[in-house]
């Protein structure tokens, strides 16, 4: 991964520290596009630039992308994502109708389901009193659950990659989630869809990640409870691209 990378812990400390640098806005004055990419940056998310809408296509070259505007716009998009300000800015800065993805299983995992699941698990978890971590609404129809990563072990061979999760067989198991680990991505607010659709925060970035494990009984029941509207097709989440060339 790119600069500024580390693990999880601590990073509450840095995104409070940029909180209280940041210039003071109006009650009215909502965070724009570069403020909540520093927010999410300084919580210790890597990000990189992605593709972005044109109409109902894509911004990349490839003729029938199967995933328009959600992918990142290199195929070095492992190494390239970073935590760090100014190459963000100078990213934001030079690009600014992109998306940006935020690479999962170093730092963090997400927990990705069905909207309407989504919505119920987190009414569910917030009851209960549980800490939810930062989670976000994708106009597609998915909600993502931000945690901290399942681990970073240091025998490689115990790596679990996002394929294993991705699998149609695991769908039997966890109907309709799918949790990105390492090899994958999801796109961070604010994001823009084909469609005037759009990616953005319910609860945003400045919130601890929570162990995944402390969510996923409440998502997997949800997740149950709707898979009848679960048809096995919208699998455009499914697997990462570009993985590689």
């Amino acid at each position: 991964m790119g600069d500024g990378i580390g693990r999880y812990r601590g990073t509450e400390n840095k995104l409070a520290q940029w909180l209280r640098r940041r210039p003071k806005k109006t009650a009215d004055e909502a965070p724009g596009r570069e403020d909540l990419l520093r927010a999410t940056a300084a919580a210790g998310l890597p990000l990189a630039p992605a593709a972005y809408p044109v109409g109902y296509r894509c911004s990349c070259e490839r003729i029938g992308c199967p995933t328009p505007a959600r992918h990142p716009v290199s195929f070095a998009w492992q190494t390239q994502s970073t935590t760090d300000r100014a190459q963000i800015e100078r990213w934001a800065e030079g690009q600014p109708q992109a998306n940006f993805i935020t690479a999962t299983g170093m730092v963090h995992d997400v927990l990705d389901v069905p909207l309407e699941a989504g919505r119920a698990a987190l009414e569910r978890l917030l009851r209960e009193g549980v800490d939810v971590g930062p989670v976000a609404e994708s106009g597609d129809g998915r909600m993502l659950f931000f945690t901290a990563t399942r681990g970073t072990p240091e025998d490689e061979d115990e790596w679990w990659p996002c394929e294993l999760d991705c699998h149609p067989e695991t769908m039997d198991e966890h109907p309709g989630l799918r949790w990105h680990c390492r090899g994958s991505y999801v796109l961070v607010p604010p994001a823009r869809l084909p469609g005037d659709l759009g990616v953005d925060w319910v609860r945003g970035p400045e919130h601890p990640l929570p162990d995944p494990l402390t969510l996923l009984e409440a998502l997997t029941d949800a997740c149950a409870r709707h898979a009848d509207q679960y048809d096995g097709h919208d699998d455009h989440h499914s697997v990462a691209w570009p993985l590689s060339r």
